[in-house]
This record gives C-alpha cells, sequence and structure tokens, in this order.
C-alpha cells in the first residue's frame, strides 16, 4: 500500500482546467520526481496535497495511509506529516535560527517561552540535518542554502513524514546542491518520503527512484529512473520525440566573426585588480564557442564587457569580421557592431515584464519603424508576430504582458528581440536559467538552428552538459584567466573540471 495518494485529481480556475484526472502515489521511503514543463500542473497539485487548496476546491481523493484526507489548510497538513519545502523560502531573516525553527510552535510556561527547551529542541533539528551552526545566529547571516536546510530541519522537528520541495536547488550553488541531495539521500534510508519537483533532470536522475511526467494537466506517465532516460522524460513533457537533447550544428564557416585579443576587465570593488585578465578567442560564423568555469571565473564579466556594460575599466583589442574595432562603451556601440547579448538575469536587464510582448520584441529596434516621427504600428506588429511564429511562442497574442508568460517563453521573447537587431555574434549569458526542460530543448534548437545560419555563438552556462553538448570548442576560465581551449572531441567533464580548478 502506497503511503500516500492522489486519485483523478481536478482543479479548475477561471476559463481554465489546471488539473484534469491527475493520479500520482508515493511509498514510504522514496523519492518521487514530478516533472513537467511550466503550467503543466506541478505547482497546483502539490497545493492540492499540502491544503493550500482545502478539500471541496478540487475534485478527487488524497489518501494517506490508505484512508482519504481532507485537508482544510496548511497547518492541517503538516499535522498530517506533510510539510511544503517552497521554492521562496518560508523564513524570517531578522530572527534566529532557533527562533525560525521553533517560530509558532514555542514551548512556554505560564505564558513565557522556555528559551532553554528552544535551544534544545533546534540544536536536535539542527542535528538532523548536518547543519553546524549557532542557534543563536541570525538567518540573515547564512547562505542561501544554509537556508534551505533549516527549512527543512523544520519540517523535521515538526515529525514529518513526506517532504514536498519545489524547486530546491534552483537558486543554490552546486556544492550546496550536493549537500541537499545527499540529505535527502539520508533522509529516505531514515524512512522519510519526499516529492522533488525539479526542472533540473540530472539531479532527478541521482536521487529519485520513480518519475511522474505531467503535461497539460494530466499525468502522461510514471516509471522507475532505471528504466527511465533524460530523453524520455523530455519527449513525455512536450508531447513529441526528442532525438538528441543537445543538437550541435556541424557547417561551422571559414570566416571569424568576433575576435578578441588581451581583453581585460577591472575589479570595480579592487583597484589594481581584475575580474577578466587577458582573455583571448576567436569565434567563426556558424560556431557555437563555449565558455566554461566556476562561478566567478569572469564569465559574466567577459560578456557584460563585450557589451559594453562592464562596471569597470577595460582593454584588450576586439575585431569583427576581420576589422579592428574599438571596444564598445556602451550596449549602443555594441549593438552597432553586431553584437547582441541575452543576460543572465531576463527580468532584470532582459525584458520590461509589464510591456505587451509587442514592445518588448521591437524595443531595440524601434527607428527601424518610425516614419516622419510616428511609428508604423503595422510594420511593428507584423516583425512580432514573425518572431513569435518562428521561435514558437506561446501566447494568446501580441498585447500579452512579458511577465505573465512562462520563464521559457520569456527568454524567447529577449531572444526574439535581439535576433530583429539582426546580429552577427549572439552573446547567451546563461539561456536556459530558470525555464523548464521541455523550453530548454527548444532554446537548444533554436542556438542550433542560428548557428546553422551563420550566426557566431557565444554561451555561458553553470550546466556543464549544456556547455559539452552544444559547443564545438570550449574555453574555460579559472579566476578570471584561460586556462584551456577544448575542442569538442577533447572537452571531457574531467578535462573542463581541471581546468576550471586550475590556478592561471
Amino acid at each position: 500500500m502506497a503511503l500516500l495518494e492522489l486519485r483523478s485529481i481536478t482543479k479548475h480556475f477561471p476559463g481554465v482546467k489546471a488539473l484534469d484526472g491527475v493520479s500520482f502515489d508515493l511509498r514510504a521511503g522514496e523519492v518521487h520526481a514530478l516533472c513537467g514543463e511550466n503550467g503543466a500542473g506541478k505547482s497546483t497539485l502539490i497545493k492540492v496535497l499540502c491544503g493550500y487548496y482545502p478539500a471541496g476546491t478540487y475534485g478527487g481523493e488524497v489518501l494517506l495511509d490508505g484512508k482519504v484526507a481532507a485537508f482544510r489548510g496548511l497547518r492541517d497538513s503538516e499535522e498530517h506529516g506533510i510539510a511544503l519545502i517552497a521554492q521562496e523560502l518560508a523564513l524570517v531573516p531578522a530572527l534566529s535560527v532557533a527562533e525560525n525553527l521553533l517560530l509558532g510552535r514555542e514551548p512556554a510556561r505560564g505564558g513565557l517561552i522556555r528559551w532553554d527547551v528552544v535551544r534544545e529542541q533546534a540544536k536536535r533539528g539542527l542535528a538532523l540535518v548536518g547543519l553546524d551552526v549557532d542557534p543563536e545566529r541570525p538567518v540573515s547571516e547564512l547562505g542561501i542554502g544554509q537556508q534551505q536546510m533549516i527549512e527543512i530541519a523544520k519540517a523535521l522537528i515538526k515529525d514529518a513524514r513526506i517532504l514536498v520541495l519545489d524547486e530546491p536547488t534552483a537558486a543554490l550553488t552546486d556544492a550546496d546542491a550536493r549537500r541537499l541531495l545527499n540529505l535527502l539521500a539520508e533522509l529516505r534510508g531514515r524512512g522519510v518520503s519526499s516529492i522533488y519537483v525539479s526542472h533540473r533532470l540530472e539531479e532527478v536522475f541521482r536521487i529519485a527512484d520513480r518519475v511522474t511526467v505531467l503535461r497539460d494537466g494530466r499525468s502522461v506517465g510514471t516509471e522507475d529512473t532505471k528504466t527511465m532516460t533524460p530523453s524520455r522524460v523530455i519527449s513525455l513533457m512536450v508531447g513529441r520525440e526528442v532525438d538528441t537533447l543537445y543538437p550541435r550544428p556541424s557547417s561551422v564557416q571559414a570566416e571569424t566573426a568576433l575576435a578578441v585579443e588581451g581583453l581585460s576587465v577591472g575589479d570595480p570593488a579592487n583597484p589594481g585588480r581584475f575580474v577578466v585578465e587577458n582573455v583571448s578567442f576567436a569565434v567563426k560564423r556558424g560556431e557555437v564557442l563555449g565558455i566554461a568555469g566556476l562561478m566567478g571565473a569572469g564569465r559574466t564579466a567577459l560578456l557584460s564587457a563585450l557589451f559594453g556594460a562592464a562596471r569597470s575599466k577595460v582593454t584588450g583589442t576586439l575585431r569583427v569580421d576581420g576589422t579592428e574595432r574599438p571596444l564598445p562603451a556602451s550596449p549602443r556601440d555594441a549593438m552597432e557592431l553586431g553584437l547582441a547579448l541575452v543576460s543572465e538575469d531576463r527580468k532584470r536587464f532582459g525584458l520590461v515584464v509589464e510591456a505587451a510582448i509587442l514592445e518588448n520584441l521591437t524595443l531595440s529596434v524601434l527607428r527601424r519603424f518610425a516614419k516622419r516621427f510616428l511609428l508604423d504600428h503595422r510594420a511593428r506588429r507584423t516583425a512580432s508576430q514573425g518572431q513569435v511564429d518562428s521561435l514558437r511562442i506561446r501566447t494568446p497574442g501580441l498585447e500579452v504582458a512579458a511577465g505573465n508568460l512562462s520563464g521559457g517563453n520569456q527568454q524567447k521573447v529577449v531572444l526574439g528581440k535581439w535576433l530583429l537587431t539582426n546580429p552577427k555574434v549572439l552573446l547567451l549569458d546563461e539561456p536556459t536559467r530558470g525555464i523548464d526542460v521541455g523550453a530548454k530543448a527548444e532554446i537548444y534548437e533554436l542556438i542550433a538552428r542560428l548557428a546553422g545560419q551563420g550566426l557566431a555563438v557565444v554561451l555561458v552556462s553553470s550546466e556543464l552538459p549544456e556547455v559539452l553538448g552544444l559547443s564545438h570548442r570550449v574555453l574555460v576560465l579559472s579566476q578570471g584567466r584561460p586556462t584551456a581551449t577544448l575542442t569538442a572531441a577533447e572537452a571531457t567533464p574531467e578535462r573542463v573540471m581541471a581546468a576550471a580548478t586550475a590556478v592561471a
């Protein structure tokens, strides 16, 4: 008998059927992953399970230990041993670790909190997750990985039997993510079950025993990870077969689109030091050049400098189509050279989220549509619709605010905006951050298609399989300096990581 079972769950919102007969079960001591594109129904399903949508607001049944459970709210589900670890952590930064762990459940006597018991229980909770921090320390002083562990400790001292983790590693470093996965494996050994919601398939296949895939509000497949493959998960998510996750174009042209010599970028916080130092590389038309390195290696600073958006002094030489050009002093200069940058933070630097898709797509090329001080709105709509069709941006219309789209479709809008500038070189900084694996596959196909059309692409990604899978060559940085340039055949994970940790 399953520890937890959801039978034929349906959930309606005005004009939308978010869940359409979804079934899901969880065994004792199991990690069961839940995958699906944005909008597939994952968040709605876990909100039903955790009582955020109380019994009576949805159809179907939730069974716990074989008995129907009708949770009235989040606290009710917690009292039955189910704890939600949301993507946005529910901690109070100004309070101490101990105060956060016992918040709302403080032991008291005679109306006074027993702080000795609070500290003792806090120490017990921290020990459960192997976290060695002072319980009196303010949560605001801890890293995001430690805060994530505190959330789990908070659940465990409530005797949670089921953890529901919603994108738990989205904001974590690789090291913190590994620690979290190791903890979940340890908890599984103690009999704690977990529902693991994530876009990161490498994590899913590392930690999960089974995978259930949702698509368009329906459960379309459940299988053991031992027999499932990442490509099978993606094909279930997107409703079609994906032959290869990383399509690398083969036609690199002879002409060099961009050549950089001796590029150095000063450290804005420490005059006299560099965040990028003496980096040289060239990228040809139709080539994808990957840039790999650990956090702080200078990858984002390098792309920002090339796009004229550095926050400190930049030196070096630049050639575009074989002609030496001044280093861009602003993004406008970079655009005139034929460079375009898709930044790592699309909501901050790539989009005006409150503005319509039409406005966002044509923002960088408004001059093209100006006629006698007036905008040619018909031409703008035609160009925008062309990008929506070409990039398969899923939207009801051009007037929809960009912020209302899924992460993957927002990223396509950013790409569409820059493609309208007809760039020669496309600089991509973490182009798939925060989007689901189905949308990632579409972005990968788009990168390959653009390179196949002769566009030069410089790709920065923290996901090593992504860099290795898409790139013709890989430039590795360590502490701002180049340590290796590897061909696709040479670029194994071991060689890249060795170069990324080398002292240049």
